[in-house]
């Protein structure tokens, strides 16, 4: 499953530099499926969405540092472990309930943000 960020956080930015997807933005940041990717163009994510790679997204949350489900693959393919969640200070990196994935579903999703 995807990893999210709780509201304890205390917006310090510690997990951002650690996210090998760059999934992760500061509150109220709009991002791009193409930023840390090798995303570009119109592309059809892994769930079926069709988007603009290089198009602007709105923010997912205004308060504190956001993940984008879409781009999280608990840094499978990278690291043992999610890397925002190891250096947390404040534990509020953890899993996200709500998108659940398998092992080779967070491994092809990282194949797809990076052609590897």
């Amino acid at each position: 499953m995807a990893i999210k960020i709780t509201d304890e956080c205390i917006n310090c930015g510690a997990c951002e530099p650690e996210c090998p997807n760059n999934a992760i933005y500061e509150a109220s940041e709009e991002w791009r499926f193409s930023d840390g990717t090798e995303l570009t163009g119109n592309v059809v994510l892994p769930n079926g969405n069709k988007v603009d790679a290089d198009a602007e997204q709105e923010p997912v949350n205004d308060e504190v540092y956001f993940i984008v489900t879409d781009k999280c693959t608990e840094c499978k393919g990278f690291h043992n472990e999610p890397q925002c969640a190891a250096v947390c200070p404040v534990d509020c990196c953890v899993p996200d309930d709500e998108n659940e994935e398998t092992e080779d579903q967070l491994l092809a999703k990282k194949t797809f943000l990076h052609k590897e």
